[in-house]
């Protein structure tokens, strides 16, 4: 149960650094630096994949 509780944990993690990340590309980055914004953007798409990995991993 330990481990389902870190998995969860962990995806809401990724998945809140995946927010802030498109959150801050769009509305502050973008106004400096397209290809940077661009750039976060692209970071900020690989990481569902690796969130939904993650919370599924199978337990000890």
């Amino acid at each position: 149960m330990a481990r389902r509780r870190n998995n969860r944990k962990a995806y809401f993690w990724l998945m809140g650094t995946c927010i802030g990340l498109i959150a801050i590309a769009w509305f502050v980055v973008r106004l400096f630096s397209i290809p940077v914004a661009i750039g976060m953007s692209a970071v900020a798409a690989v990481i569902p994949p690796v969130a939904v990995v993650v919370a599924n991993r199978p337990e000890d």
